[in-house]
C-alpha cells in the first residue's frame, strides 16, 4: 500500500507501509515497479530504508505497518566504466568495489595497472577531494569484493580495527579433484620462507596462526565448488590451505598441480560484511559467483 503522503524531500524517496509479513525483496517486487535488476540494484546501492534505517539485506524480514522508504535516485556513478572495476558502493568515507582477474589491488614497480590509481583517476574526474587508501588487498589474479577509504582516519579505523569491523568475508574457488568431506576446518602456522612463498606447519614455527572453515557447494569427480570462509586473513591463506588438503585452487601458478580448467586462478571473494567505521551501520555486500565456475558444474 502507498502512503499518499506525497514524497519527502530528503533525497526523493517513495513511501509505502506493510500489509502483511514478508521478506524485503518480494514487497519491492510486488510495489515498486521497476525491473528485479534495478530493485537489486538500489538495495545493493543501500537506497533503501525500513523504518528510518538503511537496510541492505534482501531478506530482511518485514511486519505489518513498517514503513519502507525506496530512493528515487541513482545511487551507482554510472559514469564510471572499467573493464576491470565496478563500484558496487561509495559514500563519503569509503569506496566498495569488485575487481576482475588481472589488476593489483595497489601499486608495486613501474605503472603497473592498479586499482588504487583507477579510483584516484575516477575521483579526480568526479571531482572529489580525496584518494584511495587501501586497506586489505586480493591478489592480481583473484576477482571479488574489495573495499577502499576515501580519507586517511577512515583508514587509520579499518586497518586498526579490521578483525572486529568485518564479521563475515567468504570466497568460493574450484578447486583440483572431488573433495571428500562436506565441510570442515584448516587450522595451522603460515610464514613466508626466503623466496616468499608461504609455507603451513602444524605447529608454530614464529608464523602467524591461520584458520579456514570450508564448505563443499557442488563437485564433479575432476573438481569441486567451494567456500571458504576466513576467521583469519593471512597471505595466501586459502590458496595454501587449499594445497594442504590435496585440493589446490585450479590455475594456482604457485601452489597448484598445473590443474587450470579456466586459464585463471579460480578464486572469488564473493561476500563481504563489515561494519560502517563511521556510522557503526552493518554493512554487507555480494556478488554472483563467476559463470565460468558454474559452467563447470553443469551436470
Amino acid at each position: 500500500m502507498k502512503l499518499h503522503t506525497g514524497y519527502s524531500r530528503e533525497g526523493e524517496y517513495d513511501h509505502f507501509v506493510v500489509n502483511a509479513p514478508q521478506g524485503l525483496l518480494a514487497f519491492l517486487l510486488e510495489n515498486v515497479k521497476q525491473s528485479r535488476t534495478k530493485i537489486k540494484a538500489t538495495l545493493q546501492g543501500r537506497g533503501i530504508k525500513v523504518n528510518g534505517k538503511t537496510v541492505s539485506q534482501f531478506d530482511f524480514p518485514l511486519e505489518p505497518g513498517m514503513k519502507v522508504a525506496v530512493s528515487k535516485t541513482k545511487r551507482n556513478q554510472q559514469s564510471f566504466k572499467n573493464r576491470y572495476v565496478k563500484i558496487v558502493y561509495e559514500d563519503k568515507w569509503l569506496i566498495v568495489i569488485e575487481k576482475n582477474v588481472g589488476i593489483l589491488s595497489m601499486a608495486a614497480g613501474h605503472s603497473s595497472l592498479n586499482v588504487k590509481s583507477v579510483l584516484d583517476d575516477y575521483f579526480k574526474k568526479s571531482h572529489q577531494k580525496c584518494t584511495a587508501h587501501v586497506v586489505h588487498r586480493l591478489d592480481r589474479d583473484t576477482s571479488g569484493l574489495m573495499v577502499y577509504a576515501k580519507d586517511m582516519e577512515t583508514e587509520q579505523i579499518l586497518e586498526h580495527n579490521w578483525h572486529d569491523i568485518v564479521y563475515d568475508r567468504r570466497y568460493v574457488a574450484v578447486v583440483s579433484g572431488e573433495m571428500e568431506k562436506d565441510e570442515g576446518t584448516i587450522e595451522n602456522w603460515l610464514k613466508d620462507n626466503k623466496a616468499y612463498i608461504t609455507y603451513s606447519s602444524p605447529v608454530d614455527n614464529g608464523g602467524k596462526l591461520a584458520i579456514t572453515h570450508y564448505h563443499v557447494l557442488d563437485r564433479t569427480t575432476d573438481h569441486s565448488l567451494v567456500e571458504f570462509k576466513l576467521e583469519t586473513g593471512r597471505k595466501n591463506q586459502i590458496r595454501v590451505h587449499a594445497a594442504d588438503m590435496g585440493h589446490p585452487v585450479c590455475g594456482d601458478t604457485k601452489y597448484g598441480n598445473g590443474d587450470d580448467p579456466l586459464h585463471r586462478l579460480c578464486l572469488h571473494a564473493w561476500l563481504l560484511c563489515f561494519t560502517h567505521p563511521v556510522t557503526g551501520e552493518p554493512m554487507e555486500f555480494d556478488t554472483i559467483v563467476p559463470t565460468s565456475f558454474r559452467m563447470l558444474f553443469k551436470h
